[in-house]
């Protein structure tokens, strides 16, 4: 098993290059990770540590390929006390359901039992080009948490 399930939502692609970019960050760290973009529940370990990555589109929605995920976890109410997580998130502030997805993400793993590592990581694509430059600086701070 991996140091570190990321699990990832995109749309357009921006959160899965995020996740991708921080997975390199955390190897280089020296962890082990595992990535699913878009994974069934059945897919992920029910423990361990995990990294959500997640864009917000529509009206606050998760992309298409994590809707069955979150879908999933509200059908089988899974016990997920042995796992902790990280949440970041990529939306635009021109909406005001900036970056609802991964905070959707993150109220139903903690109702779930899972707690949250760290604070949760909202980045405003309007005001980051490169959205993988604020993560990174996230993901470096994340990592001294997890040792």
């Amino acid at each position: 098993m991996a140091d570190i399930t990321l699990i990832s939502g995109s749309t357009l692609g921006s959160a899965e290059y995020v996740a991708e970019h921080v997975a390199e960050k955390l190897e280089e760290a020296g962890f082990s990770t595992e990535m699913f973009h878009g994974p069934e529940l059945y897919e992920v370990p029910q423990d361990g540590i995990w990294l959500m990555v997640c864009s917000t589109h529509g009206a606050g929605e998760l992309p298409d390929n994590l809707q069955p995920f979150l879908e999933q976890l509200e059908d089988q109410q899974p016990d997920l006390s042995k796992v902790r997580f990280g949440a970041l998130g990529l939306g635009s502030s021109e909406y005001d359901t900036f970056c609802d997805a991964i905070g959707a993400l993150d109220r139903k793993l903690t109702s779930l039992g899972a707690k949250r590592i760290g604070d949760r990581l909202e980045i405003d694509v309007t005001q980051h080009e490169i959205p993988e430059d604020p993560a990174e600086v996230w993901v470096l701070n994340w990592i001294n948490l997890i040792k």
